[in-house]
């Protein structure tokens, strides 16, 4: 395979930085074009949706012009290991092309995934789910962990920001990291992600399957997770997904298929006979203070038995 030093564009050396991975000095890159059959998939792809119109379109683009931008990959033995630009790749197949301009780099795992990661999380058009759990991978990278374990890190560490616990040494390291991590990626922040993101991987497994596959809205998906039937859930989601429903009557369906709650009778009458105090001042009434006074004295007392 003939080689040469490519003229990195300053946007993808500015990227590469952004990633951190590597060295100034190392950072030297070969181009060349190889057989598309040459190229093989990694065994963990950041990315499992592509979106079909997206995708044709680009297709389409290939077959006119050819690869504009070449693959990133990998020497892998005798064949190359794609690190960024599966959409390409999968374009090139459908395009039918026999080869493919690439940019090949000598990398570790670790900085495969990395970049591979990284390279996805900076791309507009990563659903929610894919993003969340991208940015789960490359923090357990970047802390040396279990992606099981990020979660609890970022919990702690919003539980330390509210106040509610007291940073230890070790937290402060982990909480550089991530902080890092998140400044790379410039999205949004930690904290919005806890907020925001997390809980989105405690969905139900077919909402969070339409979510991965573009085809609802996550905002939607979380309204049509508060249905606890399955079946209700599951004809909601297909018929969102299907007639394209706005969320404002997803929401109103889910209400409507909420069982309704009604509350006993002496909470009624309690709520109700406290409103109608307040709205009548019954305090004010020097008549009605001393057995108004008695009473509430017994309820204080029924109150301090509950307790």
């Amino acid at each position: 395979m003939s080689t040469r030093r490519a003229s990195q564009p300053p946007a993808a050396r500015s990227k590469l930085k952004n990633v951190a991975l590597f060295k100034e000095e190392d950072d030297e890159l070969t181009s060349s074009t190889v057989q598309l059959d040459k190229i093989v998939l990694p065994a963990t792809q950041p990315r499992r949706y592509f979106d079909p119109q997206a995708m044709q379109s680009l297709v389409e683009s290939v077959k006119q012009n050819g690869i504009l931008q070449p693959l990133l990959v990998r020497p892998a033995e005798d064949k190359y290991e794609l690190v960024a630009g599966e959409r390409r790749y999968r374009a090139a197949q459908t395009a039918a092309l026999t080869s493919v301009p690439v940019t090949v780099r000598e990398m570790s795992d670790e900085q495969a995934i990395q970049y591979a990661l990284t390279e996805n999380l900076q791309r507009e058009d990563l659903n929610p789910v894919e993003e969340t759990e991208g940015t789960l991978q490359l923090l357990a990278l970047r802390l040396g962990c279990e992606t099981a374990q990020v979660s609890s890190v970022l919990y702690r560490m919003d539980n330390e920001a509210k106040g509610k616990i007291t940073r230890n040494v070790s937290g402060n390291s982990e909480a550089e990291i991530v902080e890092k991590v998140f400044a790379e990626l410039g999205k949004i922040s930690w904290q919005s992600f806890v907020r925001t993101r997390l809980p989105l991987l405690k969905l139900p497994d077919d909402i969070l399957s339409a979510l991965r596959a573009g085809q609802i809205e996550y905002t939607k998906g979380k309204e049509i997770a508060k249905l606890t039937s399955k079946e209700e859930r599951i004809e909601l989601l297909e018929a969102a997904i299907s007639l394209s429903l706005p969320l404002s009557e997803i929401q109103r369906q889910v209400k409507a298929k909420q069982p309704s709650v009604t509350p006993p009778a002496l909470q009624s009458r309690l709520e109700a006979t406290y409103k109608q105090a307040k709205k009548s001042k019954v305090w004010d009434n020097p008549q009605k203070q001393k057995k108004l006074e008695s009473l509430l004295k017994e309820l204080e007392a029924l109150m301090a038995d509950e307790g």
